[in-house]
């Protein structure tokens, strides 16, 4: 569904830890010269809230704040009184999605926003919330913006270095980090379907919702990670991976910074898809079978939702004949207009068994959980 049809990206399946397929196809820029490795850094869009969602719980477990605190204990005076850290966590909260606020709002487009924007924003705009904190589930980008200025005030330690210095570097995440404005024009730019370039926008600035970059090797040691303690205490993983909204039946859910398929016949995935522009993630963990699929692209697929589906039937009886969408990831961003046109110099050949730029196929290595360093800060 994928490869010889335009995908530009990494592909990883794995099961206890061992990958049993790796490929990648396509080029990391924008004169077609690099192609995508396994050690092309990715931006994985959505996936990136369950990275924020752990450093959340974390503090919870060493106490350092509660899952009930209000937000207000955090920022005095915000005017969205009876929203929670949980409600934060679990898309309850009713705030408004700064990705439409900031859009529709007064904020000079020619300069980026940044998580300090947003929550001034919040105070001095007041943009009406949803609804009633607690009363149903929408996914807003601003509780998981709201959850990294709560981690900074606590810690005391920006986001991307508390990120590299917590989990990127203790898990050997060597090709992972959190993008900063500083970043800008340094890292692996995305692409429409047609091989345009999507251009940046205002709202590049923001972390906690999205904003790192990975590659599926990185993110299967993030996966392997999760099924210790060295992340989390079970009984704080085991609080993410549980839905919070039950107002109606359905098989999709949100647990703590998760989401989670939940099959008639007892099947459980749980999972975070992501876009943002062109790049797409698809991060997914086969609980029963310890299975994982991870699917990162750069030049705008939809089928890379549907492929990752399609996976989960290897390993057991996941019912996913029928094709999946994003899930609700779809409108993550203002609609945008790519711009950029890409020079072609000569036709770009299908990827086949002699031509991709790299390519590891079927490629089986043991199994080798990842492990934090011995002196990994607590």
């Amino acid at each position: 569904m994928l490869l010889g049809r335009g995908f530009s990206g990494g592909i990883l399946v794995a099961k206890d830890g061992a990958i049993i397929y790796e490929n990648y196809a396509g080029f990391a820029d924008v004169g077609h010269k690099n192609p995508i490795t396994d050690t092309s850094s990715i931006h994985i869009a959505s996936t990136s809230k369950t990275f924020m969602a752990v450093a959340i719980l974390g503090l919870v477990q060493d106490s350092l704040i509660s899952l009930e605190d209000s937000i207000q204990r955090f920022f005095p005076g915000l005017p969205y009184p009876g929203v929670t850290v949980k409600m934060l966590l679990s898309h309850r909260s009713g705030m408004p999605n700064y990705l439409y606020f900031m859009s529709e709002g007064n904020w000079d487009k020619s300069k980026q926003v940044t998580n300090a924007d947003v929550l001034n924003a919040l105070y001095t705009e007041k943009p009406p919330r949803s609804f009633a904190p607690g009363k149903r589930f929408s996914y807003s980008n601003t509780n998981f913006v709201l959850l990294a200025l709560i981690m900074e005030k606590v810690t005391g330690i920006p986001y991307p270095q508390y990120m590299r210095m917590k989990y990127f570097s203790p898990l050997r995440m060597e090709h992972t980090f959190v993008f900063t404005l500083a970043n800008m024009g340094q890292t692996i730019p995305s692409f429409n379907y047609n091989g345009t370039v999507w251009d940046n926008d205002f709202l590049e600035g923001t972390y906690g919702d999205k904003n790192i970059y990975s590659t599926p090797e990185d993110l299967l040691k993030w996966d392997q990670a999760l099924y210790t303690d060295q992340l989390l205490k079970k009984q704080w993983l085991d609080s993410a991976f549980a839905p919070y909204s039950l107002e109606r039946p359905s098989i999709h859910n949100y647990g703590l910074g998760f989401r989670m398929l939940m099959m008639p016949n007892g099947k459980k995935v749980i999972y975070h898809f992501g876009r943002w522009h062109g790049y797409n993630a698809a991060f997914a963990r086969l609980m029963d079978e310890k299975a994982t699929v991870i699917i990162l692209g750069n030049k705008f697929n939809r089928n890379i939702y549907n492929t990752a589906h399609k996976c989960y039937d290897i390993f057991g009886n996941y019912m996913q004949g029928n094709e999946a969408d994003e899930e609700g990831e779809a409108p993550a961003e203002p609609k945008a207009k790519p711009k950029t046109e890409v020079k072609k110099k000569a036709p770009v050949k299908k990827t086949t068994e002699k031509n991709t730029p790299k390519k590891k196929s079927t490629v089986v290595k043991k199994a080798t959980p990842a492990k934090a360093d011995s002196k990994k800060k607590k």
